[in-house]
């Protein structure tokens, strides 16, 4: 695995201390109680209007839409439960058509295990859902009697999806409100980490609160249309601020130095920046205006007299100052701000037709003389404002004929939105990431491959075994199965444990109360509700519940159904270790996976970094979408990383083969110098010029980037062979640079120095170390 290996006791160790763990999250008692009532609606008109067997059937239903909208998916709810109904009832019907001929029975069973299984290519709430729904199919197919109660059976599993979709389109708590947090998250996530650059300017960002404002961000059509307008344009702020609050506090790149005035009117702007980010993130999660402190408003000015900054500190600051503008312009609301005091007022600040406001800091058409600085205004840095002044300009006047909102003329103000696909629509994206996952080194599709196995051979186990309902054999095995090693034990001892405490519970209830059908069926009810309400703190606790549920639901067709609830317990204990015992015996290890995570990582930063520097080389040439999206290659590349790196870390393996692993250390360090990189180029990108006739091209930037390319070319394969680093063009076009630089240095020739130390960190911690001789 990692320098020192757990052993299996151990592994096996920490994963049931894991998968037994009781999480302290926020819970959601309205939603709970929504979808409980959904599964109690629904059994309680089938108990009236039809037999035992449907009512059943149609809880089962309405508990696996339910479950579908519990999920971690940016889809809308209803969606999502009429997708997850709508599986389980067609799954249902054929599966009865079938049951009666054991071997067609299985090898439909094993092809809808193979295809949950592929699902998780898709994403982790498809790979859920088809799983649930596979386990919960398990027991539907026994319900009914004939054909016809088999199609009555589908029609109201169908039912039940359409029951709890209705329920939360009729009964909405707190819409757009995951999306709400979600953005408001990464706006504090901004502030907490311009507060962290007052008194560390080398402070560490996680790019996990933007990642997932992204994945948030992405909407259909008709949500786009809907969505409300504080979810429009604060993301890409976001994104916008990170790189300039870097850049003005770093004393390399940004300049201004560790201690005096220059450093204080740092921290005044970062503290600024971070009351403006807090106080947005507050109004976008609670659905208020923005109320802003006038003291944060004063210092976002440019000053007429005291301390100054210049050279890149200078450009930083200026555009620091126009993202806050931009901040309080994106409300497209009036703006409260707060005068403090004994006699504290309110003042109202209202955009007009261009989304300027009076007394708000507005970008300056030309630069004033009290930032130049000692040695006077840079000539670059005038004409990069003046021609970003025009720039504003004819935007503005484009927009002044058209349909206006409060902040029409500004740029956040334009009507454009991530692409969410829709169900028809992700189709095709499915067949791809089938199509990507079908190699033998393929995580998913071992588990593919694991998961149809297993549940094939526990439905064979189940039915030799003597007793009755061996079904719970598989729906246990697909229940615990994960493409990784940590998640399949986990559960697998979390649902062991959970579902003998559940039935324990429940099948002493029901001997000792001997309640009738309604009684069971509102125990049952109970039951669901305290398992949509808990469903977030632990796996453990969730198997309770559900194995609660199962017992009161099935109660409802008689006492020969819930008398076997200990023996249901021994067949969930058996599925379990079948389960764990199938991924041992057939592995998807991610320790051997840790160089070509690192690789593709070292490969995606490269790129970020030769786009970057090829925007100095050639300004008239570049598109900041090529920035954009070679950035965003950089961040999933570091999601799978330390992804892989988790999971490797659970492993009780170590890596064989020619290729040396990573130890501990190694890894920590390699990964400590690939975020350095990818901090030197943020650096950079909030001093990249424009596309303007007065920006001269640096052609040594040029030259650099291409001795980056050659030098990648060759060491992203040395990663991956557990070769040694070298980065000698990358040390020649840097001495190359220094030679024909200036005083002061070009901030672009900085952001290279940080480069070329970051890549000799990593070459550093990456090249195998040799063997001591005996």
């Amino acid at each position: 695995m990692i320098a020192a290996p757990l052993p299996w006791l151990r592994a096996l160790k920490e994963t049931a201390r894991s998968g037994l763990a009781v999480e302290r999250t926020s819970l959601t008692p309205l939603t709970a109680l929504r979808g409980a009532c959904g599964v109690g609606l629904v059994v309680g008109l089938a108990l009236l209007i039809g037999t035992p067997q449907l009512a059943v059937s149609s809880a089962f239903g309405a508990f696996a839409s339910g479950i579908a909208t519990f999920q971690r998916s940016w889809r809308p709810r209803p969606v999502l439960a009429l997708a997850a109904s709508s599986g389980l009832a067609i799954s249902t019907f054929v599966g009865y058509l079938l049951v009666g001929l054991p071997w067609a029975f299985i090898l439909l069973l094993a092809l809808w295990a193979f295809m949950a299984g592929m699902a998780w290519g898709v994403g982790p709430t498809s790979g859920v859902v088809a799983a649930f729904n596979i386990a919960v199919m398990l027991i539907t197919v026994h319900l009914p009697t004939s054909v016809l109660g088999a199609l009555s059976s589908a029609a109201l599993i169908a039912t039940g999806g359409v029951v709890q979709a209705g329920l939360i389109v009729l009964f909405p708590v707190r819409p757009w409100g995951e999306r709400r947090d979600t953005l408001a998250d990464a706006l504090a996530a901004v502030a907490d980490y311009a507060r962290r650059l007052r008194h560390d300017p080398m402070a560490s960002f996680d790019p996990e609160p933007l990642i997932e404002a992204r994945s948030a961000a992405a909407v259909t059509p008709r949500q786009a249309r809907r969505r409300p307008r504080q979810l429009h344009g604060y993301r890409a702020m976001a994104e916008r601020f990170r790189p300039v609050l870097a850049s003005l506090a770093d004393p390399v790149v940004g300049g201004a130095p560790m201690v005096g005035p220059e450093r204080d009117r740092v921290r005044e702007l970062l503290a600024a920046a971070a009351t403006v980010l807090d106080a947005t993130a507050r109004a976008i999660r609670r659905g208020d205006r923005v109320r802003l402190p006038d003291q944060a408003l004063d210092v976002l000015r440019v000053p007429e007299s005291g301390p100054v900054l210049s050279g890149p500190a200078r450009r930083a600051a200026l555009r620091l100052i126009a993202l806050t503008d931009d901040a309080v312009e994106a409300a497209q609301e009036p703006v409260e701000v707060t005068r403090g005091g004994v006699l504290a007022r309110v003042t109202w600040h209202v955009a007009d037709r261009e989304g300027r406001r009076r007394d708000f800091p507005d970008r300056p058409p030309v630069v004033d003389a009290s930032l130049d600085g000692p040695y006077g205004p840079d000539p670059e840095e005038v004409a990069a404002e003046l021609a970003t002044a025009r720039e504003t300009q004819q935007a503005g006047r484009k927009a002044a004929g058209g349909k206006h909102t409060p902040a029409a003329g500004h740029a956040l103000a334009r009507e454009r939105h991530l692409h969410m696909p829709t169900l028809a629509g992700l189709v095709p994206v499915a067949l791809r990431a089938f199509r990507r996952e079908l190699h033998w080194k393929s995580p998913i599709l071992r588990h593919a491959l694991r998961v149809s196995a297993v549940v094939a051979l526990g439905y064979l186990l189940g039915n030799a075994l003597p007793p009755a309902h061996g079904y719970w054999v598989p729906l246990t095995a697909v229940m615990v199965l994960r493409p990784d090693f940590s998640r399949t034990y986990e559960r697998g001892i979390g649902r062991a444990v959970g579902t003998l405490v559940g039935v324990a519970i429940a099948g002493t209830v029901m001997a000792l109360a001997g309640p009738g059908p309604y009684l069971s069926a509102a125990l049952a009810v109970v039951s669901v509700g305290f398992l949509y309400l808990l469903l977030s703190t632990g796996y453990v606790i969730a198997s309770v519940c559900t194995g609660a549920y199962v017992v009161f639901l099935l109660g409802i067709l008689g006492a020969d159904w819930y008398q076997t609830a200990y023996e249901r317990a021994g067949l969930t204990a058996l599925g379990g270790v079948l389960a764990m015992l199938s991924y041992a015996l057939f592995p998807a290890w991610h320790t051997p996976l840790l160089r070509d995570r690192l690789a593709d990582w070292l490969a995606a930063t490269g790129r970020y970094a030769m786009a970057v520097l090829d925007a100095f080389a050639h300004p008239a040439e570049h598109a900041p979408r090529q920035v954009r999206e070679a950035l965003l290659d950089t961040r999933a590349a570091r999601q799978d990383w330390e992804q892989t790196l988790s999971r490797a870390e659970a492993e009780p393996v170590r890596q064989h083969g020619r290729v040396s692993r990573l130890s501990r250390r190694s890894a920590g360090e390699a990964q400590s110098a690939l975020v350095t990189m990818g901090r030197a180029c943020m650096l950079l990108e909030p001093h990249l010029p424009g596309a303007h006739p007065s920006f001269r091209p640096d052609p040594w930037a040029a030259d650099f980037s291409a001795a980056l390319a050659s030098d990648l070319a060759t060491a992203v394969p040395a990663v991956r062979r557990s070769e040694p680093l070298e980065w000698p063009s990358v040390h020649e076009a840097l001495a190359r640079w220094w030679e024909q630089a200036d005083h002061p240095p070009p901030v672009a020739l900085r952001t290279a120095e940080l480069l070329t130390d970051a890549l000799d960190d990593l070459a550093r911690a990456v090249t195998p170390k040799p063997r001591p001789r005996s």
